[in-house]
């Protein structure tokens, strides 16, 4: 009986076929700095002057109500789905969940939301943890 999974099978590939482990390595690089590249953009790219606060596109965006902080949240489904393509753990990927889902819900609060969008940089700590995810293999 065939198994249900919730990722596709991968398709036998001949050897010679197959991406080297040096080129699948590379992907993980490439893919890795493009991640903190979106995770600065959307957390941490401004700095307020004389604060040393530093935001982002995600604290910026998420001042129009809700469809800021929607519009917020797809680079953060990004990143986790950068995580599932990579073969990371269940565990990590839930926390990632969570870190995102807990800045688009509270974000969406009116003027407190706002604060927590600058505040709680939840794209740079799923970076974080995909990174240590994926090179603790």
């Amino acid at each position: 009986m065939p198994s249900i999974s919730s990722r596709p099978a991968d398709p036998v590939v001949p050897r010679a076929d197959r991406p080297s482990k040096k080129a699948a390595q590379s992907t993980v690089t490439r893919d890795l700095a493009r991640i903190d590249r979106m995770a600065h953009l959307m957390d941490a790219q401004f700095h307020i002057p004389l604060t040393g606060v530093r935001l982002g596109l995600d604290g910026i965006v998420g001042i129009v109500p809700v469809v800021g902080d929607l519009l917020a949240f797809a680079p953060s489904a990004w990143i986790i789905g950068k995580g599932w393509q990579h073969g990371a753990r269940r565990r990590v990927l839930l926390r990632m969940a969570a870190n995102s889902g807990i800045d688009l819900v509270i974000g969406m609060v009116p003027l407190v939301g706002d604060l927590f969008d600058i505040g709680y940089k939840a794209n740079l700590k799923n970076a974080r943890l995909l990174r240590r995810e994926l090179e603790r293999r």
